[in-house]
């Protein structure tokens, strides 16, 4: 069964960071883009990062940039959202989702549209004082 499943999530103060994790089960995520999309209550879903699936191209959504990086471990078969400086606005559930690769379209289509194969159950990031 493909299984994608995310952790890290917590409550943090303002200025504080946060690790989420994105574990694969039942594929390999060398041959797919992962990304981060969040949901605040009462907002639509906000793509804030993704990474292709060499890893060597990275997106961020201009409200993240400069303070998220995201990672990948495949020998792990892991991707990481390493979240610095978090504001309130922040809070939101974190979900990752993969997207199969086939051409570059692929990768470019899933950071701007949120167009994904899989999805994790999501993860939940608060952050307040």
């Amino acid at each position: 069964q493909l299984q994608l499943v995310e952790s890290g999530g917590g409550l943090v103060q303002p200025g504080g960071s946060l690790r989420l994790s994105c574990a694969a089960s039942g594929f390999n995520l060398d041959y797919y883009a992962i990304g981060w999309v969040r949901q605040a209550p009462g907002k639509e879903r906000e793509g804030v990062s993704c990474i292709s699936s060499s890893g060597d191209s990275t997106y961020y959504a201009d409200s993240v940039q400069g303070r998220f990086t995201v990672s990948r471990d495949k020998s792990n078969n892991m991707v990481y959202l390493q979240m610095n400086s978090l504001k309130p606005e922040d809070t939101a559930v974190y979900y990752c989702a993969a997207r199969r690769v086939i051409s570059r379209y692929d990768y470019v289509s899933a950071y701007r549209n949120n167009e994904y194969d899989y999805w994790g159950q999501g993860t939940q990031v608060t952050v307040s004082s």
